[in-house]
C-alpha cells in the first residue's frame, strides 16, 4: 500500500471554487417533497391551489332573535347548547362532557359570585380573592370556548367577527354560543341539500335452462302446426309434361 502524503498546489493548480468548511454537508432540497398540503387532512394540493377567502357569518352576533329555540336555550342553559355545538363539531367528544365542563366554569362561577354578594360575613380580603378567582375562571372559560369558535371558523372559512374568538366569548359569551349554533345549522342544512341521490341499477335477469328448453319446445311446436301455403311463383312455374 502506497504511503499517503499531502502535495502543496501552486497558484496554477489551485481550485477554481472556494469551498468553505461544512458547505458540502448542507441539506438537499428535493422538489418532490416541497409541496403544499392540506392542513386538515394532509392531502397534496396542486401548485395553482389558492385557499378560499374567509367569508362573513350567516347571521350577526346579535341575531339571537332569528332562532328563538337556540336563544332561549342559550339564555337559560348555555352549557347544554354549548355541549350540542361541540358534539356537532367533533364526534369524538360527547355533549355531556362539554356541558359539564362549561357548567363548572360559568354556572359554578356565577353561583359563587351570587353567594359572595348575598353573604356579607366574608372579610374583604377573602372577597377580593374570590372575585380574582372568578375573573381567572371566566378568562379560562373564554379561552376554552374561543378555541372551539376558532376551529369552527377554520372549518367553514369564516372571518373574525366582531373580533378575536376568545375576546368574543369573554365579552359576548351567550350571543357567541347562539351564533355558532345558527352557523352550524345553516351549513349542515346546505350539506344535506347538496347530497347526491344514489340510483341503483335494476337487477340482472337471467334465464334458466328449464325456461330455455320450454321456449325452444314452444317454437318447434309452432313451426310444426304451421300449414304450408305455396307461393305465387310456384304456381306460375308449373309445366305440363307428356306421359
Amino acid at each position: 500500500m502506497a504511503e499517503k502524503r499531502y502535495v502543496k498546489l501552486t497558484k496554477e493548480q489551485a481550485a477554481f471554487q472556494d469551498i468553505t468548511p461544512g458547505e458540502l454537508h448542507q441539506p438537499i432540497e428535493v422538489s418532490q417533497y416541497n409541496v403544499h398540503r392540506c392542513v386538515e387532512c394532509g392531502q397534496v394540493l396542486p401548485e395553482t391551489y389558492q385557499p378560499p377567502a374567509d367569508e362573513d357569518w350567516a347571521t350577526g352576533i346579535c341575531g339571537c332573535a332569528e332562532d328563538t329555540d337556540s336563544c332561549w336555550t342559550g339564555l337559560f342553559c348555555p352549557c347544554v347548547l354549548f355541549g350540542h355545538n361541540v358534539e356537532a363539531m367533533r364526534d369524538d367528544i360527547p355533549w355531556k362532557n362539554a356541558c359539564v365542563c362549561h357548567a363548572m366554569c360559568v354556572e359554578g362561577g356565577m353561583a359563587l359570585a351570587a353567594a359572595t354578594a348575598l353573604f356579607n360575613g366574608i372579610d374583604p380580603q377573602t372577597s377580593f380573592l374570590i372575585v380574582e378567582g372568578l375573573f381567572f375562571t371566566w378568562w379560562m372559560c373564554g379561552i376554552y370556548t374561543g378555541l372551539f369558535r376558532q376551529a369552527l371558523q377554520k372549518k367553514y372559512h369564516l372571518k373574525d367577527s366582531p373580533c378575536d374568538p376568545c375576546m368574543v366569548h369573554c365579552c359576548l359569551h351567550w350571543c357567541a354560543i347562539c351564533q355558532e349554533h345558527r352557523e352550524m345549522r345553516n351549513h349542515l342544512s346546505e350539506d344535506a341539500s347538496t347530497e347526491s341521490t344514489i340510483v341503483s341499477p335494476p337487477p340482472v335477469q337471467e334465464m334458466n335452462s328449464h325456461d330455455e328448453n320450454k321456449e325452444s319446445q314452444e317454437m318447434n311446436s309452432h313451426d310444426e302446426n304451421k300449414e304450408y301455403t305455396p307461393s305465387d311463383d310456384e304456381h306460375n312455374n308449373l309445366q305440363i309434361q307428356p306421359v
